[in-house]
């Protein structure tokens, strides 16, 4: 049985750290989209495993949009943290920049994520609460609530 513990953001907030290296581009050379989304996916799925305590599987993906490219090394700075839990469900908002030599940081995307944690059969298991501690991460599970509802109208949509 699984610890359920209240946790806090923090406890799986992620930051990694990445060189745009040549095979990390596209014939435009620029970072290529599908390698950004796989760092997303990547530091999303470590923050829903922290907080769940083991495995999880990517639900969706909402929100991406690319705002500027990233170029042969440049050092992308992708920051994942959990928004909102529910049952068995997370949603992670993951941020990405661009950082130069002197440490400023341009934003190239925002996704948000929804991810289930899963037991060793793939059945969707229990999430541990989380503790919101700062006016932004009430403001942030606020905002997740909103978009899990038009995640859910979408779906009875068909979309």
């Amino acid at each position: 049985m699984m610890d359920r513990e209240i946790k806090r953001v923090t406890d799986s907030m992620t930051e990694h750290i990445y060189q745009v290296r040549p095979e990390h581009l596209n014939a435009a050379g620029r970072l290529f989209g599908g390698k950004l989304m796989e760092w997303i996916d990547e530091n999303a799925a470590l923050v829903g495993m922290r907080h769940s305590g083991g495995s999880i599987t990517t639900a969706s993906v909402d929100n991406l949009r690319f705002i500027r490219g990233a170029f042969q090394n440049d050092l992308v700075v992708v920051i994942a943290r959990i928004t909102y839990v529910g049952n068995t469900s997370m949603e992670v908002r993951v941020d990405t920049y661009v950082e130069d030599f002197k440490g400023t940081r341009k934003p190239i995307n925002r996704a948000y994520l929804t991810l289930v944690a899963v037991d060793d059969n793939g059945t969707p298991r229990k999430v541990p609460p989380i503790l919101l501690e700062t006016e932004s991460e009430k403001a942030e599970w606020k905002a997740a609530e909103k978009r899990k509802e038009l995640r859910i109208q979408r779906k009875r949509e068909g979309f």
